[in-house]
């Protein structure tokens, strides 16, 4: 069975994301430490190879998310993040929502289903593990229903005070492996309990 694995930023403070969804915070941390970048960029790369297909929430797929990884992938070579552009572009995308029928971008599928019933039937297809990206609502939805095998929490230092958190209730996770990079952001890998 395929592995649903998780990966997010979150402020050291504990939000995926500041009181209206911003993300702003995620580049505060380790301004001009090349290193760090290309120990982050071959992280997210990995992970993303590991996995043939991510999964979005609604508001994220809507965000143009799609649309500014695809323009990465196709006329910036040159950017650091091009590697990882081209899995997230070339990898089929499955957006969930019970309001849009349809969303722009590459290899993107929307799913108006059930979400615990379609992402049960996801893991159960052949091929590589998926990958979450968020948002911080539908990530949420996802933790409650305990559809997470493997958790990727990227723990910035930054504390915003208040903002939105991916976890509703208590959940006792079993720390697998810790990663500390020069810019004082640490990368978490956790499992269910």
């Amino acid at each position: 069975m395929r592995k649903l694995k998780l990966q997010i930023q979150m402020t050291i403070d504990g939000f995926a994301a500041g009181p209206n969804g911003e993300g702003d915070w995620v580049f505060l941390a380790g301004k001009g430490d090349l290193e760090a970048l290309q120990q982050m960029i071959r992280f997210g790369v990995e992970l993303a190879a590991s996995c043939d297909t991510f999964l979005l929430g609604r508001k994220l797929a809507g965000s143009g998310f799609c649309t500014y990884w695809e323009g990465v992938a196709d006329s910036q070579p040159e950017n650091p993040w091009h590697p990882l552009a081209q899995l997230i572009a070339g990898h089929r995308k499955i957006a969930f929502s019970s309001t849009e029928p349809t969303l722009t971008g590459r290899n993107l599928e929307v799913e108006n289903g059930d979400l615990a019933t379609a992402v049960q039937a996801l893991k159960e297809q052949p091929g590589k593990d998926i990958l979450v990206y968020g948002g911080a609502g539908f990530v949420s939805s996802l933790i409650s229903l305990n559809l997470i095998d493997e958790y990727y929490l990227i723990i910035n230092p930054v504390a915003i005070g208040a903002g939105l958190s991916i976890f509703k209730e208590r959940k006792i996770l079993k720390l697998e492996s810790s990663i500390a990079f020069k810019s004082g952001k640490v990368l978490n890998k956790y499992l269910p309990v």
